[in-house]
């Protein structure tokens, strides 16, 4: 997820002093791989203040998210070493924590206060109670949408609205002769892109992954009404190419001011209220949309950075992790930049700083945070922990393929019933490859 829609693939940047003061006392060279999306991009223009603090040099490679997950896995699946600092999720964390890949974060200072860290993200980034990645920030999801459009079509954003007044607000919203879509969501393949959304959203269909005996469940009825409201409200009312569209595509539309409502992560309420959108006097929030089943369609996430079991630089790392990590760090963006930019979700002083509660959106999006229950997400029981996601080591390649059947529904290029088959196929075979079943 970032503010650029280009990939920014394999980009190095290495950040030193003003004057070159420690080009020749620079006590090692960290190298951190991230995710191409605004507040990682953002750190990375404050980075000469810690070479500034600390004489460690820092080498950046960015990526899109897609390809970040592929590096980053790879690597540390091979021992590549690369990288000193990964940047990566609630997925990965518990997953590679439990396969002693990661440096635990037990020892971090006192004045980091890892206390302070929102017990949902702790919660998510540890293994047996051991923290293993540090959140830079937490999110959830929920709606946000143009509140001039809503009113011009006589209508009111609830503030816990459901799925079918989401549709029937899009329709009503649309206008093709003046490139205005009612509604904007991800259909771009990949599991931690479109596989996210459509995960989160059958949840509140009733929708599971797996059974209590991991039998995959997309030849159930919930799974088709899920496909099937979400592309027929996106043919209704959505972009052409939606079936390509992640995140960044879509906050590039909605900032154009081409979306009456998104639903995606919180942290881009920042971008859509910020100097980049041209609608962000027109902005309002809501929760993400639900059926009355119980389940609301928000997911909870974490990017975090972590760092890699066998790394030559750990101290040097865990010292650029508390920095980027920080209260300091919050108020260092603050400062130069407004509270409604910091990195948000991740710790608990922030959601009690009078400052921060002035922000608009800042409030939902701790509500949504609060709301997503990975221990409990499904309407029906299921065996895994997780939201948008199924914590098992095969998940990310199983949803890979099953996104990319979905996305090519979405485009017109198979049936949902199709894609659905396919999907119950690919995922039985490989849970059974796996010796779950």
């Amino acid at each position: 997820m970032s503010l650029k829609s280009t990939l920014c693939a394999a980009t190095a940047l290495t950040l030193v002093t003003a004057g070159g003061a420690f080009a020749d006392a620079h006590s090692a060279t960290i190298t951190i791989a991230t995710v191409n999306n605004g507040d990682m991009i953002r750190m990375q223009g404050y980075t000469d203040q810690f070479t500034a603090e600390t004489g460690i040099a820092v080498e950046w490679v960015t990526l899109e998210e897609n390809v970040l997950r592929q590096r980053v896995t790879t690597d540390i699946t091979t021992n590549g070493g690369q990288f000193d600092i990964m940047t990566i999720g609630m997925y990965e964390t518990p997953i590679w924590g439990a396969n002693g890949w990661l440096v635990a974060l037990d020892d971090l200072s006192a004045e980091y206060d890892a206390a302070d860290i929102l017990p949902a993200m702790a919660g998510g980034l540890s293994y047996d109670g051991t923290l293993f990645a540090a959140p830079f920030y937490g999110e959830s999801s929920m709606v946000m949408y143009r509140t001039d459009l809503m009113e011009a079509a006589g209508l009111e954003m609830p503030t816990a609205p459901t799925w079918t007044f989401i549709r029937e607000a899009a329709a009503a919203m649309t206008d093709r002769d003046a490139e205005i879509n009612g509604i904007c969501l991800r259909g771009k393949a990949g599991w931690g892109e479109g596989g996210a959304f459509i995960t989160a959203m059958s949840n509140s269909f009733g929708a599971r992954w797996f059974d209590m005996d991991w039998n995959a469940q997309f030849d159930t009825e919930a799974w088709a009404n899920t496909l099937n409201f979400f592309k027929g409200m996106m043919d209704e009312s959505g972009p052409a190419g939606y079936a390509t569209n992640g995140f960044n595509e879509n906050l590039s539309l909605f900032n154009q001011g081409k979306c009456g409502m998104w639903i995606d992560a919180t942290v881009a309420a920042s971008f859509v209220t910020g100097a980049d959108s041209t609608v962000a006097d027109s902005v309002g929030f809501a929760l993400a949309p639900d059926n009355g089943l119980g389940k609301r369609s928000n997911w909870l996430w974490a990017w975090a950075l972590a760092i890699p079991a066998g790394t030559q630089q750990e101290a040097e790392a865990k010292q650029f992790i508390e920095w980027a990590t920080s209260k300091d760090y919050i108020e260092l963006v603050a400062a130069n930049e407004g509270w409604a930019n910091v990195p948000p979700g991740a710790r608990t002083s922030l959601y009690e700083n009078p400052n921060y509660q002035a922000v608009p959106f800042a409030q939902m999006t701790l509500d949504s945070i609060l709301s997503a229950d990975p221990n409990n997400s499904t309407v029906e029981p299921s065996p895994y922990v997780g939201v948008q996601f199924a914590a098992i080591p095969e998940f990310a390649g199983i949803a890979s393929e099953v996104s990319q059947e979905f996305s090519a529904a979405y485009a017109g290029q198979q049936t949902v019933e199709e894609a659905l088959a396919k999907a119950q196929a690919i995922t039985n075979e490989a849970m059974e490859a796996a010796g779950y079943r």
